[in-house]
This record gives C-alpha cells, sequence and structure tokens, in this order.
C-alpha cells in the first residue's frame, strides 16, 4: 500500500507487468479511449470542447464554495447551534461534528479529483491539436 498518490501507484503496477501488456491496464486503457475520441472530433469542435474544459479546470466550482461558507453559516448560528448540540450533557455534537467533517472531506477529495480529470482532458485536447498543426506528422 502506497500513501504517495495516483501517479506513484501507477508506477508500482507497471513495474510489475510485462511492457507489451501497459496498455491492457485499466488506467491506461481509460486514457487511450478517451484519446481515440477526441482524435475523431474536428478541430472546431475540439477547441470548444478545450475551452470548457479550461472553465472547469479555473473555475472555482460549487464544492469550494460550499466548503467555505458552510463554516461561516454554522458560525452565525454558533450560540443556538452549541445550545442544542450541547444539551443536558448530551452527545448530540459528536455525530454532527464525524458528519460535519465526513462531507467536508469528501467535498475536497471530489473537488480535485474533478479538476485532474480536468487537466488530462486538457492535455489530451492539446495533443490532439499540436499533432494535426504539425506538418511533419504522418498521421
Amino acid at each position: 500500500m502506497s500513501f504517495r498518490g495516483d501517479a506513484h501507484k501507477l508506477y508500482l503496477k507497471m513495474k510489475k507487468i510485462e511492457l507489451n501488456e501497459f496498455i491492457h491496464t485499466k488506467e491506461l486503457a481509460e486514457v487511450q479511449e478517451i484519446r481515440t475520441f477526441y482524435q475523431s472530433v474536428e478541430t472546431a469542435l475540439l477547441k470548444l470542447i478545450y475551452y470548457r474544459m479550461i472553465k472547469e479546470k479555473s473555475g472555482s466550482g460549487i464544492i469550494p464554495v460550499f466548503v467555505t461558507a458552510i463554516p461561516w453559516f454554522i458560525f452565525l448560528f454558533a450560540s443556538k447551534l452549541q445550545e442544542f448540540l450541547f444539551q443536558k450533557g448530551g452527545i448530540l455534537w459528536l455525530p454532527f461534528s464525524v458528519i460535519y467533517m465526513f462531507v467536508l472531506i469528501i467535498s475536497v477529495i471530489i473537488h480535485y479529483r474533478e479538476k485532474a480529470w480536468a487537466s488530462l482532458h486538457i492535455e489530451i485536447i492539446q495533443d490532439v491539436i499540436k499533432e494535426r498543426n504539425d506538418p511533419h506528422n504522418e498521421s
């Protein structure tokens, strides 16, 4: 088990398999499928898709707003919330805290995974457009 991220996990997986079987791994087959699709799209449409992907990657999105806005919202009602959560020595604060942290952590993970996918698509689209514009390309 490795905590170094997806790139290192892919590297470790690649070290274990034969060179000619790299393309058959789930991770690379998925990338190849995306690349093949973009190669089938005409350049003008591909540029529009590229612009949309840039927006997706650069946009703040709803998740960062959610992650930053919810704590401020809770802060507004802090005294009433404390009264409710800590009433009569109850432990209602515990499930509230666990659920709250779980939702925030999952939201951040989803946000960064989406940015990573947008980056992947952007790189593939740029490569396809570059190949089409390269006069030395024999494809």
